[in-house]
C-alpha cells in the first residue's frame, strides 16, 4: 500500500496516488492526505486543507496545532492564493503583508488552490513549515503534484 517511513519526498506524490480513492468521501481523502504529507515531510508543523464554503475558507482535515477556523478570501497566504487563484510560496511569513499568524512557531508557507473539475475552487493545501525558507524545490515540486492528484479526488 502505501509507506509513511520513506525519506524521499520525491516518492510522495505516487504514495498519494495509491491512497486517494475518488469513489469515497473527500473528507475522508483530505484527512488521509494530510497524514501521509506530514509523515513524509516531518519538517511541517502543518499540513491541511481550507475549504471554501459560503464565500470564506473554512477549516478542513489538517495535522498540527489548532488552526484558524476561517479565513476571508483576499486575506492571509491562503486568502491571496484564492484570490490570485495561483500557488503561493512564501519562504518568511513575516515579510508577507497581512499574514495571518495561526501558529507563532510558522515562518514559511507555501498554499495551493484546489479547484472541482469545472474550476471552480474548492479550497487549498495548506502547507507551513517553522524553519524561514523551509521549502526545498523538490518538496515544492512534490506538493504541486498532489495538490493535481487530491483535485482528481474532488467530485
Amino acid at each position: 500500500m502505501y509507506n509513511l517511513n520513506s525519506q524521499n519526498i520525491g516518492e510522495l506524490p505516487k504514495q498519494m496516488e495509491i491512497l486517494l480513492d475518488k469513489n469515497f468521501d473527500i473528507i475522508s481523502n483530505l484527512s488521509n492526505a494530510s497524514a501521509i504529507i506530514k509523515g513524509f515531510a516531518p519538517t511541517l508543523n502543518w499540513a491541511g486543507f481550507y475549504i471554501m464554503k459560503n464565500g470564506e475558507l473554512i477549516l478542513g482535515p489538517f495535522q498540527g496545532k489548532p488552526a484558524c477556523l476561517k479565513i476571508a478570501v483576499g486575506k492571509g497566504v491562503c486568502g491571496t492564493a484564492v484570490k490570485e487563484n495561483k500557488p503561493l510560496y512564501v519562504p518568511n511569513v513575516h515579510e508577507f503583508k497581512g499574514h495571518i499568524a495561526c501558529d507563532s512557531e510558522s515562518n514559511s508557507e507555501m498554499v495551493i488552490p484546489l479547484h472541482y473539475p469545472n474550476g471552480e475552487t474548492f479550497g487549498v493545501l495548506d502547507l507551513d513549515c517553522p524553519f524561514v525558507n523551509g521549502f526545498t524545490t523538490e518538496m515544492q515540486a512534490a506538493f504541486t503534484e498532489c495538490a493535481s492528484i487530491i483535485e482528481k479526488a474532488i467530485l
